[in-house]
């Protein structure tokens, strides 16, 4: 992620780039939270893109090092097979997308609501207790009406975390501005 600098003169170039990528990341956010699912197809097509590029990097790598390894060309084939299927089916990349990030949420719930039950009485159990329950919530969510409530979630999630990563930035930069005067 993005790195504290520790030199004093890189305050000035940190802050002129938080700015500029925070008002990026708050446009594209607010794009994503009013119209999720032109932010869900682009998200999927970019873990599709992904996939493809890591599928042919598999296969070259597995070409140059063991062209008689057949787990990694089956590797590079899975990825870019799913990834031809994701750019074609969009809505099965779609309800794909939204499944495992179903799963995620519930285990993250189930490891939130270990974490705050092992913490207890413990001061910032009651923090774990709430993620767990709005990871719960997310992941019901998404379970309720799979594959086309993914249609909108993922959208709606990846556009309120660009929003927030663009607000953390411009603050960020705001504050740095202030350090280096």
């Amino acid at each position: 992620m993005w790195k504290y600098p520790n030199a004093e003169h890189l305050f000035e170039k940190f802050t002129k780039y938080s700015k500029i990528a925070g008002v990026i990341f708050i446009i594209l956010g607010l794009a994503g939270i009013f119209e999720p699912v032109y932010m869900t197809v682009a998200t999927v097509a970019f873990v599709a893109w992904i996939m493809m590029f890591a599928g042919f990097m598999a296969a070259y790598f597995t070409y140059i090092t063991d062209k008689e390894d057949y787990l990694g060309w089956l590797k590079s084939f899975v990825l870019i097979g799913i990834s031809l299927l994701m750019i074609f089916y969009p809505m099965t990349g779609v309800g794909t997308v939204g499944l495992l990030l179903a799963i995620y949420f519930f285990v993250d719930s189930f490891a939130s609501f270990s974490m705050a039950f092992t913490m207890k009485p413990a001061k910032g159990w009651v923090w774990w207790l709430v993620n767990a329950i709005f990871s719960l919530l997310i992941g019901i969510l998404f379970i309720v009406g799979w594959p086309f409530t993914s249609l909108y979630l993922i959208g709606l999630l990846v556009g309120f975390s660009l929003f927030f990563d663009g607000i953390a930035l411009l603050a960020t930069g705001s504050i740095f501005k202030k350090l280096n005067s």
